[in-house]
């Protein structure tokens, strides 16, 4: 095991060469931020300040520090001052929305997202999530003999597709990511660990409670939906897996269970969607492949338009009676996404049953026979057979993507061929 992980990490950790491109390109934007802010300092934050980024990666976080008690009140005005520092000496600059406004900028190749923050000196002053930023990255620096152990890490959980707490994949962030193999002390270990986690097991590095118990007692309701519970090591009253869900903590432990049971370096290469073999899966069930686009101002924001697309798509196949046997979706981080179904090859009748009011229910069930000329009674309880708009599943989504609803949340749909 040790020997495969340690030839795996040679292909996940950025090369000298990589790692002087990174500094210089990021102390000359720093260099340059710096020089025309007068109330802020910019550092480095990120997996980039705590050296565990990976090989290929080139998006970088800078915080820029403005002075706590002179914004506090004004918390809000900081994007407007930075912005302003920005665009003296940057040309593209990209606003973008959020409970404080942040900015991203390209530079030689590397995509650089700079974000205002109060510069705190402890949780609780924090207005902003992330205010706190800088105290998760003084946090991972004192584990620094750890840091391959997390590139393992991150790099296992992108391979299976459960990185990223965006709420269009609900996954394990990157400071989640960070804890856990902190806490195991290695990425084997969290794997061991990972594959017998129970449902709202606590993790408290820090150890700040007694037991889990006193933890799920003294967090908030609303921040212990989650299937895992994991105390912030610098914020004891936050879950760090709170947007995480069910879903992606089980794919996580099965990932686990796998690898542990047959170790192999694939299962650290992201697996691209192959449609071609989707569709030899199908067999003689009926295969549906969509390609969809959408705006937004954040990947975040288009991730989720195209996510709630394929959710409504699959909620009128099944509410028409269509069985969906499988499903999925596979977004770019950018702006597009393929949807597929494969659907029982079952052709559906011509007419389906529906369900009426009971028959004592005198005025409910005279409108149900107004409408149904051919109401039946059944047990006391009213049924008709309706002819069905749609028997086969292409025909019905033809129709759904035309729905103003679908427009709303996409620039274009259309079948993939």
């Amino acid at each position: 095991m040790d020997k495969l992980l340690t030839e795996i990490l040679k292909t996940l950790k950025p090369s000298k060469e990589e790692e002087s491109a990174f500094i210089s390109v990021t102390n000359n934007v720093l260099k340059r931020l710096n020089s025309s802010l007068k109330d802020a300092k910019a550092i480095l934050g990120g997996s980039g300040a705590k050296d565990t980024w990976l090989k290929g990666s080139h998006d970088v976080d800078i915080f820029v520090l403005f002075n706590y008690n002179k914004f506090k009140e004004n918390h809000l005005s900081t994007s407007d001052i930075l912005e302003k520092a920005l665009k003296k000496k940057f040309k593209a600059i990209k606003r973008i929305p959020g409970s404080r406004d942040y900015f991203q900028l390209k530079e030689k190749g590397y995509v650089f997202e700079i974000v205002p923050i109060l510069n705190i000196k402890k949780a609780e002053e924090s207005l902003n999530i992330t205010d706190i930023s800088p105290l998760h990255v003084d946090w991972v620096k004192k584990h620094k003999k750890l840091c391959d152990e997390i590139r393992l890490t991150k790099s296992f959980c992108k391979a299976q597709r459960v990185y990223g707490a965006e709420s269009y994949i609900k996954g394990f962030s990157g400071y989640l990511l960070e804890i856990l193999a902190i806490h195991y002390k290695s990425f084997h270990q969290l794997l061991k660990s990972a594959a017998k986690w129970k449902e709202h097991d606590v993790i408290d590095t820090e150890k700040y409670y007694k037991n889990s118990k006193e933890a799920l007692n003294s967090l908030n309701k609303s921040k212990l939906i989650s299937p895992l519970i994991v105390i912030d090591p610098v914020q004891k009253e936050r879950n760090v897996a709170a947007a995480l869900d069910g879903e992606k903590f089980i794919q996580f432990k099965e990932a686990a269970r796998k690898f542990l049971k047959k170790p192999d370096e694939s299962f650290f290469i992201k697996k691209e969607l192959d449609t071609k073999k989707l569709k030899q899966k199908a067999g003689k069930d009926r295969f549906i492949l969509l390609e969809a686009e959408s705006s937004g101002s954040k990947e975040d924001i288009i991730g989720c338009k195209l996510l709630k697309v394929f959710n409504y798509i699959c909620r009128q196949l099944t509410g028409n009676d269509f069985k969906i046997i499988n499903n999925g979706w596979d977004f770019d981080r950018k702006s597009k996404a393929i949807l597929w179904y494969i659907i029982d090859k079952k052709k559906l009748s011509d007419s389906k049953k529906v369900i009426g009011p009971p028959v004592k229910s005198k005025y409910h069930a005279k409108r149900f026979k107004e409408k149904h000329k051919n109401a039946f009674t059944e047990k006391n309880r009213l049924y008709a057979n309706v002819k069905r708009k749609f028997r086969e599943p292409s025909a019905m989504i033809k129709g759904i993507i035309r729905e103003e609803y679908i427009k709303g949340l996409v620039k274009r749909i259309k079948p993939k061929l």
